[in-house]
């Protein structure tokens, strides 16, 4: 779609409501000539405390101008944020006039879009009164609205739980037995990348201890540790048992509520990693099939069976781990609504307290764009998900935290469900950005948080293995700016 913006520069937040509403449609900023049938004029004018904004939209042939005005009060910054959403109101108004369709999210385009459900609640606002905020000033549908309450109201109570210096760690596995078609992770198969294991084991124990003695310096209080990846339990058992004893040597864990390790792909599942684990004390285990369709498996470039997925959920089951999860992704390759029904009911006859349902995101990289996968259309997603929520409400679930990516399958969520007391607060925690996470191991990021406000700070540690493995240097800069940061507050 072209582009022409006057009196203002705001390109991001038109292009993420541009891939919100025109699935597809790419940004281009070039004159609109006759005969153009995609393009959109967006006009901002100023006065002394108010904004205007206008926009002309075509698109397939229907054309429709918008108007919308908003005042601008309070700081710089505030207005800022006035004059965004203003433009983000008019564009998506614009769109819908154009289009008659109205997204389930309506115009909100970010990755947590039930934050405001939070400020508003911790402002002091009803329930109701939230609820009818996403409707009314943000366009949500009523059942996304109700979703986004219960994960907000979710969010709130995490928040009320942590201190000024309570943080989250992560410790990053990017190994996998495969790859699968939908990922673009930057994750190394097993198979090729063997050699590179043992050297990043050895990087990621010093800079967990490394960070372990930062954090007890600046008095920080870990209340949540996850392991993911990749697959965390393509490690040995005993390169496992090494990481883990790192951690819990390194920082004080007394405060730690969860620790929670992701052993996903069930051919890296064994009894002696279980019982590592276990040791350790590893309060949820993540188990996460996809699929339990074998056709659907093979399509992803998975290399076991659903049979197989059922062997390690006995297995995990006769350890005894206090939390389950299992994931499921709506809209993979080759899948069906009967396809994805017959998986998910599956996976709730194990019966896990934690059930994720994904939706497909398509990422650049994948093979499913580079290799043009046929995958479930919008209509059939949403025919996934409708069956999705009603079942686990019915079965004793709750939603309680979600988010979005880019180029969703009909522009839907990512929804963690749990029974009631087997929350993941560190899924609350990093997607909701209540409180630091000091990420270890190859593409970490880590997430600095001033607590009660919006001030968020990023630092990454190197992206591949083996340049993990030969910079030390870089891991320790990031773990100066993580304590500098505190000292700061």
């Amino acid at each position: 779609m072209k582009l022409v913006l006057n009196g203002h520069d705001e390109r991001y937040i038109v292009e993420q409501s541009l891939m919100n509403l025109f699935p597809g449609e790419k940004p281009v900023y070039e004159p609109i000539l006759p005969g153009d049938d995609s393009w959109a004029v967006v006009s901002l004018r100023e006065e002394a405390d108010r904004c205007h904004v206008t926009v002309e939209l075509s698109f397939q042939g229907r054309t429709a101008p918008y108007s919308c005005g908003a005042p601008l009060t309070g700081t710089d910054f505030e207005k800022e944020g006035q004059r965004r959403h203003t433009i983000a109101r008019c564009f998506f108004l614009a769109a819908r006039a154009a289009t008659g369709v109205t997204p389930p999210w309506g115009m909100l385009t970010g990755v947590r879009p039930d934050k405001p459900v939070t400020w508003a609640l911790a402002e002091g606002k009803t329930a109701e009164q939230a609820r009818a905020m996403l409707e009314n000033d943000y366009f949500v549908s009523p059942s996304r609205a109700t979703l986004a309450l219960e994960t907000g109201s979710a969010a709130l109570t995490a928040a009320r739980k942590l201190g000024e210096k309570d943080i989250a760690v992560y410790v990053g596995i990017p190994f996998c037995p495969t790859r699968c078609s939908y990922c673009s992770f930057v994750s190394h198969s097993v198979e090729r990348s063997f050699a590179l294991v043992p050297p990043y084991v050895d990087a990621l124990v010093e800079e967990i201890r490394a960070g372990g003695e930062m954090a007890c310096r600046e008095g920080l209080r870990v209340r949540a540790f996850y392991m993911g990846g990749g697959t965390p339990t393509t490690l040995t058992a005993q390169q496992m048992d090494r990481v883990l004893t790192a951690f819990e040597e390194s920082f004080d864990i007394l405060p730690c509520e969860e620790i929670t390790v992701e052993a996903g792909r069930p051919d890296t599942i064994t009894a002696e990693k279980l019982a590592v684990l276990k040791s350790h004390g590893v309060t949820r285990v993540s188990v996460n099939p996809q699929t339990m369709e074998d056709h659907v498996l093979r399509a992803i470039g998975r290399c076991h069976t659903a049979g197989d997925i059922e062997r390690a959920m006995e297995l995990v089951a006769a350890y005894g781990f206090p939390h389950v999860n299992m994931d499921l992704i709506a809209g993979l390759p080759e899948d069906s609504p009967e396809g994805f029904r017959r998986s998910l009911d599956r996976c709730l006859a194990f019966g896990t307290d934690n059930v994720t349902v994904h939706t497909l995101a398509l990422k650049r990289g994948s093979r499913i764009l580079t290799e043009g996968l046929s995958i479930p259309d919008g209509a059939a997603v949403a025919e996934m998900l409708d069956y999705a929520e009603p079942v686990l409400r019915r079965t004793g679930y709750a939603p309680y935290y979600l988010y979005r990516q880019k180029q969703m399958s009909g522009s839907f969520e990512n929804i963690g469900w749990c029974k009631t007391g087997a929350e993941c607060w560190y899924n609350i925690y990093i997607m909701s950005e209540l409180c630091s996470i000091l990420s270890f191991g190859a593409g970490g990021s880590t997430k600095m948080v001033e607590p009660g406000t919006n001030r968020i700070e990023r630092v990454f540690n190197l992206k591949y293995p083996k340049e993990y493995t030969e910079r030390p240097e870089k891991c320790l800069e990031n773990q100066a700016a993580f304590a500098a940061f505190y000292q700061n507050l």
